[in-house]
């Protein structure tokens, strides 16, 4: 599971990333609200953590637009502010769920996976962008129904790469949300598994599916059909 946690309170954002890294999650954090709406409208997520008091932009503010993007993100409220009305008025934003500081970290992991449960069975959690589908529950990849066997970083980095629709992406941006925690990464780490993915989704030539831009990084070629974006 990969979670957001947009919360300004340093230690408490820390704790939450490494409390949800023992159990296996991928969690990634900031503390500034444009920044966070940023994350969660162009990378993939399964739930995000959205405290409300933010600087830059409130936290009502960053679920408002994710609604009227039509995003279907998951999203707690986390918050100090524990009179009724503030629940109320976040719950009417467009939050599923809310919770008060101070709380227990088991209570906050138990929202979350009742949260992802239920967003995998009332949402659609696939991508199809032309002859490539993804399987963002299964984490399972398809090219014209052919399945590819991809790493857990291959896999990844597909994954952001979609996310984005159709935006370039930075080596740094995506070695950023490959490997939060590791500092000494190698600089062509992206550019090997990019390497390897191009080869596993078009071993052929005929795809062209990931564009390199020289200087600015990399975008995924594929796209929505119009008919699933509800058009035609």
């Amino acid at each position: 599971m990969h979670i957001l946690i947009i919360e300004d309170e340093l230690e408490l954002r820390r704790q939450l990333v490494g409390r949800l890294a023992q159990d296996g999650w991928i969690a990634e954090g900031t503390g500034d609200g444009p920044e966070g709406l940023y994350l969660a409208s162009e990378f993939s997520f399964d739930a995000a953590v959205i405290d409300l008091g933010l600087p830059g932009m409130p936290g009502l503010e960053i679920i408002r637009r994710l609604r009227a993007q039509q995003s279907q993100l998951p999203i707690i409220i986390l918050t100090a502010r524990d009179r009724w009305q503030d629940k109320v008025e976040g719950l009417e934003a467009g939050a599923d769920d809310y919770l008060v500081k101070p709380f227990h970290s088991e209570e906050l992991l138990a929202r979350l996976r009742a949260l992802v449960r239920r967003a995998a069975g009332t949402a659609s959690r696939e991508l199809r962008l032309g002859p490539l589908r993804l399987d963002l529950t299964a984490e399972k990849v398809w090219i014209e129904d052919r399945p590819v066997e991809l790493t857990a970083y291959e896999y990844r980095l597909l994954e952001q790469l979609a996310g984005g629709q159709g935006k370039v992406l930075s080596k740094q941006a995506l070695a950023d949300r490959l490997y939060p925690h590791d500092e000494d990464r190698e600089s062509n780490v992206i550019e090997v598994l990019v390497g390897r993915l191009r080869r596993k989704l078009d071993p052929d030539g005929s795809l062209g599916p990931i564009e390199t831009l020289r200087g600015r990084g990399y975008r995924l070629t594929l796209t929505r059909d119009a008919s699933e974006d509800g058009g035609g």
